[in-house]
This record gives structure tokens, C-alpha cells and sequence, in this order.
């Protein structure tokens, strides 16, 4: 892969730390969310995970829409990022709700959000390693 960009972030204190982008314009606290003990006074890296997730997913149906001369630039695209005990350590689990324009339906909407799967590079490094739902409200 000839990288286009790379971002750098550094973490602090894990869970209960802070998550700083070399740029400075991500500047998080970071907390153990109240499900799992913690205060939840801050995010979490699932949290971050869902938004990374979702906003690529986002630009990767843009890109299909637009290659099919469908126009999606009103969807909405929730990502959901759970985590549990898996064997001896954790485990993640994402489930994606894509929420197309009444414009789109159903048959086309489900056939681009399939593409946007194989083109989006989170779909691309999670396929295989963690279990990815697709929703198509």
C-alpha cells in the first residue's frame, strides 16, 4: 500500500487517560464507560471506533452512489461498536445503520451499501477479524 495520509495519535493512561492527534485538533479525555466500572467522564476508544467507522463508511457510500449516478449525500450512516468478553480477553462487534434518502430504494440502497462495504477501508481491515452488521433503515 503507498499511503496517502497518516495520522498519529498518542494515548496516555489507557482507559483512563487522554488521546492527543499529533496535530493537536483531537484533544480527548478518555474514561471507562459506567457499563464497564468506570466513571464515564470522558470517551472511550469504542466510541472513537463508531465515529471513525461510521464517517468512512459514509464517504465510502458517497463514492459508490456517485460512480451509480445516485444521489446519497443526505444518508446517515450510525456506527455501533460493542465490546465483550471473548475467551480470555475482549472482543469487538460493529453493526452499521445506513439511513438512505426516501429517494433511494430499497433494492438499489442495499445493492450500493454492499459496494460501500467492499470499498471502505475499516469494512476492509475488520473483514474476518470481528463481526460487521449491515442495516439498511
Amino acid at each position: 500500500m503507498d499511503a496517502l495520509y497518516t495520522a498519529v495519535a498518542t494515548a496516555t493512561h489507557g482507559r483512563d487517560g487522554r488521546a492527543v492527534s499529533s496535530d493537536g485538533k483531537l484533544d480527548l479525555d478518555l474514561a471507562i464507560p459506567v457499563e464497564m466500572g468506570g466513571s464515564g467522564k470522558g470517551t472511550n476508544p469504542e466510541q472513537m471506533f463508531a465515529a471513525g467507522y461510521a464517517a468512512c463508511f459514509a464517504s465510502a457510500l458517497g463514492l459508490v452512489g456517485r460512480a451509480a449516478k445516485v444521489d446519497v449525500s443526505d444518508a446517515a450512516v450510525t456506527g455501533e461498536v460493542s465490546i465483550g468478553k471473548q475467551g480470555e480477553g475482549f472482543g469487538l462487534a460493529v453493526t452499521l445503520r445506513v439511513e438512505l434518502p426516501d429517494s433511494v430504494d430499497q433494492e438499489t440502497g442495499r445493492q450500493l451499501v454492499e459496494q460501500a462495504h467492499q470499498v471502505c477501508p475499516y469494512s476492509n481491515a475488520t473483514r474476518g477479524n470481528i463481526p460487521v452488521e449491515l442495516v439498511v433503515e
